[in-house]
C-alpha cells in the first residue's frame, strides 16, 4: 500500500544542534504551530483515502524536541504522538509509526515506549514499521538490523519491516523475509512459557545490566565473554586456533591474538594437547577435567547431575549447564551460595529468546548472582540464517542488559572435514564478536554507520563505504558515519566519533561528532584528510601486518 512518509523531526520543526530553553507556554505555542502545519496534510490524507506512516528518526530530532527531551527514547516517542494526536482529533486513522535508530539499544526501547503511551493515552493500537537505520553493510549491516529488528518480532511487535544496508537494494528483502519466516511455524513449535510472578525485575525502555559477581574474569564489571566451541576437533593443533582468533606464527613460533580472538575455548571431553597461548583459557567436561590432573589452565563444566553431586570442583570457576526447567527451588538455592559458578544458560524450546529471558528472571527474583553464558546450539542451517537467528536471540537478551558472555555452536554431520568445522568455528567467533558489538555491550572493532543507496546520494556509497573499511578497520571501537548527503546524514550519525557526508558532486564534508571540521574536501583526497583528523585526534593507529614466509 502506497503511504506519505512524514518525519516529525523535520516536517515543519529545524535541526541546527541548538539548544533552547522553553517555558511551558512557549513550548505549548510551538507545538500549536507545528500542528496548524500538519493539519492540511491530515485532511487531504483523509479526503483521498491515502495512509501515512508517522516515521520518527532517532538521528533527525528537532532542536526542539531535544531540547525538551533529551536525545531520548521518550523524545523519539513524543515527536510522534505530537503528530498522532492530531490525526485522531481529525478522525483520520489510516496511520503505521516507526521508531527508526541506528543505535538498537535506542531503537529497541523507542518501540516498546510507543506501545506503552498508546496504550497509556488510549490511543489506537497502530501497525508498527520496524527498521534500524544505517545499519552498514556485509555481515555486520545483517547483525545489526536481526539486534534490533528481531528483538521486537520476539516481543510481538512489528507488522512491516525494512532492512537498511548499504548494498543494492535488492539485497535487503531477502534479509528482511528471512527475519519474518522464522516466525511461520513458531506457535505450533514452540513450548508455553509461564507469565512471571509478579512484576518483571527489568526495565524494558531502559539499559541496566544485570548486577553479578565477578567470577574469574566474567561478571562483574568486565565485558561480555567469548567462548568457542572447538569440541567436535580431532587433533587439535596450533593452527587449529586461528578459528578462535589466536593466529599462530610457526615462523615465529608464537601466537597473536586478534581483536577478534575469543576468551575461552571449550574442547569437551579432549583436552588441548598443548600449552595455550598465554590469556586463552579452556575449558573442558568434568570427566576430562578430573582425569586430566586439574589442570591450572583448564575449568570444568558440570551438568545439573555432575554439580549436584560431585566431591570436588574448581577451587575458583565451575561451569554448570541450565535451563529454564532445571532453575528449582533447591539448585537457586545451591546457586545463591556457591561463589565459585557460572552458568552455562540454553534452551531447546522454539521460544528460545523468550525462554531464556524467563529463566534470568528467575534467577533475579531469587537473587542469584552468579554470571550466566548464553548458550545456543543451532541445526544446520544457512550461513545468514544462524547470523540472523543468533543475533535475534542473544542480541535481545543482551539489549535488556541480561548475559555475561556466548557460546555459539551449530550442527554439521560427523564426516564432514575438519577445514568445514574450522570455518564454521571461525564464522561463529566473529558472530559473538559481531552480536557483542551490535548491541553495544563489548566494541571489539571499528562501527560504520552508513545509509543504504538513494536518490540524494552524492557518491558511490558501496564503493566509499569499501575503502574507507579497508584503511580503517582495524580501530577498535571507533564509530565512523558515512552519509551519502546533507539532509539527514548529520543526524543519522549523531553518536559516530567521525563523519564523511556527501555536501556536492565530488565534494565531501568531514566530521568530528556533530561538529563540521572541513566543509568541501575534493572526494578523492577526503579518506585521506579523515584519516589526518584521526591523527590529530590521537586516535589514528597504524595497521599492524603480520608477515608470513611462503610455505611456513
Amino acid at each position: 500500500m502506497e503511504k506519505v512518509r512524514v518525519n516529525p523531526g523535520n516536517y515543519a520543526d529545524k535541526k541546527k544542534f541548538e539548544e533552547i530553553e522553553y517555558t511551558d507556554a512557549t513550548y505549548a505555542a510551538e507545538v500549536e504551530r507545528i500542528r496548524e502545519r500538519f493539519r492540511p496534510l491530515v485532511q487531504i490524507c483523509k479526503q483521498y483515502g491515502t495512509a501515512m506512516r508517522i516515521g520518527t528518526n532517532h538521528g533527525s530530532l528537532s532542536d526542539r524536541i531535544l531540547s525538551r527531551y533529551g536525545d531520548t527514547p521518550l523524545g523519539m516517542v513524543e515527536s510522534a504522538l505530537e503528530f498522532l494526536r492530531l490525526c485522531e482529533e481529525e478522525n483520520y486513522y489510516n496511520v503505521v509509526l516507526s521508531m527508526k535508530a541506528s543505535n538498537t539499544q535506542v531503537m529497541v526501547q523507542a518501540y516498546r515506549m510507543l506501545v506503552q503511551k498508546l496504550d497509556e493515552e488510549g490511543l489506537q493500537p497502530y501497525p508498527l514499521h520496524l527498521g534500524v537505520t544505517e545499519a552498514g553493510e556485509a555481515e555486520d549491516g545483517r547483525i545489526k538490523s536481526a539486534v534490533g529488528i528481531g528483538t521486537l518480532l520476539e516481543d510481538g511487535l512489528g507488522d512491516t519491516v525494512r532492512v537498511s544496508l548499504t548494498e543494492a537494494p535488492e539485497a535487503e528483502a531477502p534479509v528482511a523475509k528471512m527475519l519474518i519466516d522464522r516466525y511461520s511455524h513458531r506457535a505450533a513449535q514452540a513450548q508455553p512459557i509461564a507469565p512471571v510472578v509478579g512484576e518483571e525485575p527489568i526495565n524494558p525502555f531502559q539499559y541496566f545490566r544485570r548486577v553479578t559477581r565477578e567470577v574469574e574474569n566474567i561478571g562483574g564489571a568486565n565485558v561480555p565473554r567469548v567462548i568457542a566451541d572447538l569440541s567436535r576437533l580431532e587433533g587439535m593443533e596450533y593452527a587449529d586456533l586461528r578459528a578462535a582468533g589466536q593466529l599462530y606464527s610457526p615462523f615465529l613460533d608464537k601466537f597473536q591474538m586478534s581483536d577478534l580472538g575469543a576468551d575461552y575455548i571449550y574442547t569437551g571431553q579432549v583436552p588441548s594437547p598443548f600449552m595455550l597461548p598465554n590469556g586463552l583459557k579452556e575449558i573442558v567436561d568434568y570427566g576430562a577435567w578430573r582425569d586430566a590432573g586439574h589442570r591450572a589452565d583448564h575449568f570444568p563444566v558440570l551438568t545439573q547431575a555432575e554439580y549436584a553431586g560431585a566431591a570436588e570442583k574448581h577451587p575458583t570457576l565451575n561451569f554448570v549447564f541450565h535451563n529454564l526447567a532445571s532453575l528449582t527451588a533447591p539448585a537457586l538455592s545451591q546457586l545463591r551460595k556457591d561463589r565459585t559458578v557460572v552458568l552455562f544458560l540454553y534452551t531447546e524450546n522454539a521460544h528460545a529468546m523468550p525462554e531464556i529471558r524467563r529463566a534470568f528472571f528467575e534467577l533475579m527474583n531469587a537473587g542469584v548472582t552468579c554470571p550466566v553464558i548464553i548458550n545456543r546450539q543451532y541445526p544446520a542451517l544457512k550461513d545468514e540464517e544462524t547470523q540472523l537467528y543468533a543475533a535475534t536471540d542473544v542480541g535481545g537478551l543482551l539489549l535488556d542488559g541480561l548475559g555475561d558472555g556466548i557460546v555459539l555452536s551449530t550442527e554439521l554431520l560427523p564426516e564432514r572435514p575438519k577445514a568445514e568445522w574450522l570455518t564454521t568455528i571461525d564464522s561463529l567467533n566473529q558472530l559473538s564478536f559481531g552480536i557483542l558489538q551490535a548491541a553495544r555491550t563489548r566494541m571489539s572493532k571499528t562501527e560504520y554507520i552508513s545509509c543504504p543507496s538513494c536518490g540524494r546520494t552524492l557518491f558511490d556509497l558501496q564503493e566509499t563505504t569499501a575503502m574507507i573499511r579497508k584503511r580503517t578497520d582495524h580501530l577498535k571501537g571507533i564509530k565512523i558515519g558515512i552519509m551519502g548527503c546533507i539532509v539527514n546524514g548529520p543526524g543519522e550519525m549523531a553518536d559516530a566519533d567521525y563523519g564523511y557526508v556527501g555536501v556536492g558532486k565530488g565534494k565531501i564534508a568531514l566530521y568530528r561528532g556533530q561538529e563540521v571540521i572541513k566543509k568541501s574536501v575534493p572526494e578523492e583526497r577526503a579518506v585521506d584528510d579523515l584519516i589526518e583528523l584521526m591523527r590529530e585526534d590521537g586516535r589514528w593507529i597504524e595497521k599492524e601486518v603480520v608477515e608470513e614466509p611462503v610455505g611456513a
